[in-house]
């Protein structure tokens, strides 16, 4: 049996992530990023979702995005407050995860659409 990959018809794709890196595309990353299906901020400077700062948030926020997913690595930690006062002042959602569970929620919010 012959196995063929489906690439997506976005141009960024996650094909999965733990709490170590990340395969966007056909490669290796391993630093915080902010991914659409359209863009790739790679070497986003978070390091810690406890201590995300809003202005941190500014790239994400470029993108207009309607809903942030937020992956904080092999634990689900919940940013501070006034992270989440940002998303619902803006009018967005956010979605804090696993970083595994974020790639997986990813992958199905781009294919929708």
């Amino acid at each position: 049996m012959q196995l063929n990959l489906e690439r997506p018809d976005y141009t960024w794709y996650l094909r999965g992530a733990d709490g170590d890196h990340a395969l966007v595309n056909e490669r290796i990353v391993h630093s915080s990023f902010v991914i659409a299906p359209d863009a790739l901020v790679e070497d986003w400077p978070v390091i810690d979702a406890a201590a995300l700062t809003a202005s941190q948030l500014e790239p994400l926020f470029a993108l207009h995005p309607e809903l942030g997913v937020l992956g904080t690595g092999t634990t689900q930690v919940f940013p501070p407050p006034v992270i989440l006062a940002a998303f619902l002042t803006r009018g967005l959602g956010i979605e804090v995860m696993t970083n595994s569970a974020a790639a997986r929620t990813y992958s199905v919010l781009a294919g929708e659409g």
